[in-house]
């Protein structure tokens, strides 16, 4: 049980915010959930798989979206991490991998497998990509192809909304593309006694130059390692 009881906001889109609140929720602690990002997928796109060895995931709603609109649960599937690697094992894909790390990991782990892929390596998701993955599976002379299945926009606070999440103790962030919109909302209204808790030190990075309590980050972005620094305090 938590030491001190408190206030967290929760920033991610569904349906991983509520999951996410649940385990805060477990830790004793109050979660508000307020995502910053909702999640649109685009309809009608089509997915070509000819030449497609294996597919990239860099979050779990590219895996979710990749479910949604093709059937195709065969190839072998390379996550970036422990939370999109299960959402790939969920919709159905047998053979997943994960990087347990950012986009660089997901591409030395892939890369230390390319005389395995016989064909191209395709990553769904996001219009814009928290990383340039094409680019670093490129150094290593893998062929890449993206196929863009949803785009995240950004969710307008009410003045009053934001002031009152701002008084929360912490806020918890999975992508970087989230504490940008942070960061505007913040420069708006500031949040100096706030805690900004992140995935990865490139998620928090868009949070440099704002007044906050603290700007931490896990060893490891695992939403486990995250939590755990709710009651890890400077």
């Amino acid at each position: 049980m938590a030491a001190r009881r408190q206030k967290i906001w929760i920033t991610r889109a569904q349906p991983g915010a509520d999951a996410t609140a649940e385990r805060v929720r477990a830790l004793g602690h109050d979660a508000v959930v307020a995502p910053l990002l909702a999640v649109q997928v685009l309809p009608d796109v089509e997915i070509d798989l000819r030449g497609v060895a294996a597919l990239a995931f860099t979050s779990a709603n590219g895996v979710r979206a990749f479910a949604d609109a093709n059937g195709e649960r065969g190839l072998k599937v390379f996550a970036v991490g422990a939370a999109t690697a299960q959402a790939a094992r969920k919709a159905g894909f047998k053979s997943v991998l994960s990087a347990d790390g950012d986009v660089e990991a997901l591409a030395q782990g892939i890369g230390s497998r390319r005389a395995e892929l016989r064909g191209a390596v395709l990553h769904p998701g996001a219009m814009e990509p928290a990383g340039d993955l094409a680019g670093a599976l490129e150094k290593h002379g893998i062929e890449t192809r993206r196929v863009i299945l949803y785009e995240t926009a950004p969710v307008d606070l009410s003045t009053e909304a934001a002031e009152a999440l701002g008084r929360s103790d912490a806020v918890l962030l999975h992508s970087p593309r989230a504490a940008e919109v942070l960061a505007g909302v913040l420069k708006l209204h500031p949040a100096p006694q706030m805690r900004a808790l992140g995935l990865s030190r490139a998620v928090v990075k868009p949070l440099a130059r704002l007044p906050l309590a603290g700007r931490d980050f896990p060893p490891f972005p695992l939403e486990a390692a995250l939590l755990n620094l709710i009651d890890r305090r400077p």
